[in-house]
């Protein structure tokens, strides 16, 4: 590290121009070796700290090129690896570098067919590694094996901020895995689980995860299967739960019971702010128990309700105007009135966005 250099922060090269021509030179070399055609991107990316591969083909043999000069490369701050079919020997190679890297920050492996063998070695480079705040493991295809090795990343990677596990095959033995795990969870704020098949005894587990856990403030859970046992329990989580903030329960086939179910939490809520229900077949019934608890919520800080693509009669429109006289700035939607809802951005994520990406 150069001298008077921060604590934490990337050792640069005497020089611009010796730290490119050394990254190059064993970034080509390492090609060499592993028979595999050097990506132009790679070494065109200068300075930049976004480095972008995603959907380049690397394969394992590119992965394990590229793990070998990667830490020759003092700028890089996000990593782009979506879509390249790793599989895990590319995966474990790459483990290896993420493990020592002391500048990434930001990496997103998702779509790379991981494997048990692949996510193992990512969770153990990630909890070597302090540094690491965004981790996006989507569409990697990963099941109950893998939920052992994601319970520990939760356990040990305090530094961890965002996780993004939608889109795999995560079921309710892993739920039942996971729950504790976030229940102790210490530092992670957004939490991506969505397009799972947490259902049962293992969506219970996970909501009273929820309700225990102290720091999360995003959570998408939709597109699984939590039912209306699951949403009973996620309304006793927002009974107890002080910190979430957003919650996406959409296409969770939650019926009008499941839904006052879920409402009993938001009569007492004081910190959720934005709540999708959309697609759930809670009829009008539902729809009305969620809004009347909101009515009868003095303290409540929502600011958005989605309830999309379910049909709601005059008596609900009746009652969202009079909530709305309550609660000026809730937006309401439904599947007769889209109502447009500007998300703002969680500070922690502000500051690692490209200057061009909107906010």
């Amino acid at each position: 590290m150069q001298r008077g250099a921060a604590p934490g922060s990337c050792p640069l090269d005497g020089t611009h121009g010796l730290g490119e021509l050394v990254k190059e030179t064993l970034y080509l070399r390492s090609c060499r070796v592993h028979s595999v055609v050097p990506a132009s991107c790679f070494l065109r990316q200068g300075s930049d700290p976004e480095l972008n591969l995603r959907h380049r083909g690397l394969g394992p043999q590119g992965a394990q090129a590229l793990a070998s000069s990667l830490n020759s490369n003092p700028y890089v701050k996000r990593l782009d690896l979506r879509d390249n079919g790793l599989c895990g020997a590319g995966t474990e190679a790459l483990a290896s570098a993420l493990s020592k890297s002391s500048c990434i920050c930001d990496v997103d492996l998702s779509e790379n067919q991981l494997g048990a063998v692949g996510v193992q070695a990512i969770c153990a480079a990630l909890i070597a590694n302090p540094t690491m705040q965004k981790v996006q493991l989507a569409g990697n295809g990963l099941e109950e094996q893998a939920a052992q090795y994601l319970a520990e990343l939760l356990l040990a990677h305090t530094g961890l901020k965002s996780l993004d596990l939608s889109y795999n095959q995560l079921n309710d033995q892993a739920g039942e895995t996971l729950g504790p795990a976030l229940a102790e969870n210490t530092g992670l704020i957004e939490l991506n689980i969505s397009w799972n098949h947490l259902r049962g005894p293992g969506a219970i587990a996970f909501a009273r995860g929820l309700e225990a856990n102290i720091f999360l403030r995003v959570l998408d859970i939709s597109y699984n299967g939590f039912g209306d046992p699951g949403a009973s329990a996620v309304g006793e989580a927002l009974r107890t739960n002080n910190v979430l903030e957003e919650l996406n329960v959409s296409n969770n086939r939650i019926s009008a019971m499941g839904a006052l179910s879920l409402s009993r939490g938001l009569r007492v809520n004081q910190t959720l702010r934005s709540l999708v229900v959309s697609r759930n077949p809670m009829q009008n019934k539902g729809c009305l128990g969620v809004l009347k608890s909101v009515q009868d919520n003095p303290v409540s800080a929502l600011e958005l309700l989605d309830f999309s693509e379910i049909q709601v009669n005059r008596e609900f429109d009746d009652l969202a105007i009079s909530v709305k006289a309550v609660l000026p700035g809730l937006c309401i939607k439904t599947a007769a009135h889209r109502v447009e809802y500007k998300k703002e951005l969680l500070p922690v994520f502000r500051s690692s966005l490209p200057a061009s990406a909107p906010k």
